[in-house]
């Protein structure tokens, strides 16, 4: 694919097909398919003896649908073709891949899960990373099929975020960005109308292992800040100063409009499809969703009460609780919240049931280094100051060094390990207690375990398991100061900061389980009956994976 000038692969002629497809929600016999076609066009999946079709609808040029396939099989492996106005385009004719198939779950069956966060572009872009893990999961796949050696194959990946990078575009987008008529004003190596979000979904998801990977295995996604731009939401100033930049906007609009379009419409489950009032308004447009999405883009950011992000999932006895980090905050000094009123209460009306497994998708992690938590809680504790001038250099310093984690939302935090407290106790509707409960995520560009200490009464165990990157890299000199994070001293030296400017000790300690590792990787997360387990597993130069950490959880 690459060439004298790989830019030039953006503009190419990709048939029919431009996108896609990639399964997302596989529920009970029906499951949905996501592609992006070149033209308005029918499409059609046949997965005999089940199938369906949709209309395209059209975004600023661009067209897709969302096709539901119904009348799949119990526990089956269903291969699929899918065809657009009647001529069959996927599985490319040349593909060395095996078929693409949807697979049902026979009922009791262990559950697999496979989780990261932060994939900077294609490999086929960005060489100077390590290799990219999903790229290694994929081949890993596709090399036990075609050597006719059955491996365990996953329910579902669990993508936290940044998957695409609107403010860090890769070399092969900065040269086509800079071929192109723009707006005088726009940020030179920055996206910011939605024809340039389209590219960076190309780019990324165009590389062929991967594309094939979204086209067999379930995929479920939520956003962090660079799907935006870096430090997305973490101040009522910072808002202000964004809302001065005369394309911010459209940036904002074209965001949150094509994540809609590209991540988020696949989360929702073929069931509740028809209660999306944005899919429902896209469905009566009449072809062209253009001025929809538009107006929902900007209403999304103005009323982020107006859309709900989060979503949950349940596969057999393990509920997935995703939850949105960044949309749903409450910004305003003195009423710093991670999460609003309303999306704590949706939060917490998600949580009563009769499951094995609680698993909580924040693109945030909610336990850090102990010596970062405090630092992070220092500092949000400074940028409340009354004081003007200490207030500005407290969220100076939380947007130079990325402190907005849930350590950076003290009542968030507090609010998030009580929550997490009950139910580990058997209480707030959920009785026995789980097996365990994990806090899943990403973002800081490391991986690492930690062990939650709660309360006496909490019986299950509680973990933050973190995962990132899956293609992108963190400097070697900022790496010390991870690791040192964990240390002792540090951690009370933070502390006694804390300390200094009011701060009560947090509300639980914790300890890591598995050392921070900082090469690219994707968790396994095994759950199987009452037991958990999680695989850390990184890439290796030869581009395959290896383990790099393994914790038994329950």
């Amino acid at each position: 694919m690459p060439d004298d000038d790989p830019s030039q692969s953006l503009d190419q002629d990709y048939g029919p097909l431009l996108l896609g497809p990639v399964l997302r929600r596989v529920e009970g016999d029906r499951a949905t398919i996501w592609v992006e076609t070149s033209h308005p066009a029918t499409v059609e999946v046949d997965a005999a003896p089940a199938g369906g079709s949709a209309r395209t609808f059209t975004v600023h040029g661009h067209h897709y649908a969302l096709v539901v396939v119904s009348g799949l099989p119990e526990d089956a492996v269903t291969p699929y073709r899918v065809s657009i106005d009647g001529t069959v385009v996927w599985p490319p004719p040349d593909s060395d891949a095996p078929p693409s198939a949807i697979r049902t779950r026979p009922s009791g069956a262990p559950v697999r899960l496979i989780f990261g966060s932060c994939r900077e572009s294609s490999p086929l872009s960005v060489t100077r990373f390590p290799p990219d893990a999903l790229d290694a999961y994929a081949g890993r796949l596709i090399e036990s099929i075609n050597a006719d050696a059955p491996t365990e194959w996953p329910d579902m990946l669990v993508l936290l975020g940044d998957q695409v990078y609107a403010d860090e575009t890769p070399e092969k987008i900065q040269k086509w960005l800079r071929r192109r008529k723009r707006r005088a004003d726009a940020p030179k190596k920055q996206v910011v109308d939605y024809h340039e979000y389209t590219k960076l979904y190309l780019d990324s998801w165009g590389d062929p292992e991967i594309r094939w990977l979204l086209s067999t295995v379930p995929s479920v996604m939520i956003f962090d800040d660079h799907e935006i731009i870096d430090d997305w939401n973490t101040s009522d100033r910072w808002r202000a100063k964004m809302a001065d930049l005369s394309w911010w906007e459209q940036r904002i609009q074209a965001g949150l409009s094509s994540y809609w379009v590209y991540q988020h419409l696949g989360n929702i489950a073929p069931s509740a499809l028809d209660d999306d009032f944005v899919y429902a308004a896209v469905m009566r447009a009449g072809g062209d969703a253009t001025e929809v999405l538009d107006a929902f883009g900007t209403r999304a950011d103005h009323e982020p009460t107006a859309y709900r992000w989060s979503y949950t999932i349940d596969i057999d006895r393990t509920r997935l609780i995703v939850v949105d980090n960044r949309a749903a905050r409450v910004l305003e000094r003195g009423h710093r919240a991670m999460l609003r009123e309303s999306e704590w209460q949706w939060l917490t009306e998600r949580i009563p049931g009769d499951y094995d497994h609680l698993l909580i998708g924040s693109s945030l992690p909610w336990l850090l280094p102990p010596a970062i938590h405090h630092l992070e809680a220092a500092t949000e504790r400074i940028a409340e100051s009354p004081r003007d001038w200490v207030s500005k250099f407290g969220e100076k310093l939380r947007q130079a060094v990325d402190l907005e984690h849930w350590a950076a939302f003290s009542r968030s935090f507090d609010g998030l390990t009580e929550l997490l407290s009950k139910v580990g106790a058997g209480q707030g509707g959920v009785s026995p207690p789980p097996a365990s409960i994990s806090v899943l995520s990403g973002d800081v560009h490391h991986s690492y375990a930690a062990r939650a200490d709660l309360d006496s009464s909490v019986v299950s165990p509680v973990h933050q398991l973190t995962c990132s990157p899956v293609h992108n890299d963190m400097p070697r000199y900022i790496r010390p100061a991870m690791k040192f994070g964990w240390n002792p001293p540090a951690a009370k030296l933070m502390r006694a900061l804390a300390r200094s400017v009011g701060l009560p000790p947090p509300p639980v300690r914790w300890d890591k389980t598995a050392d921070p590792y900082f090469g690219n990787a994707v968790g396994v997360l095994l759950l199987d009956g009452r037991s958990a387990h999680v695989t850390v597993e990184g890439t290796r130069p030869d581009k395959t994976l290896g383990k790099v950490a393994s914790l038994q959880l329950s």
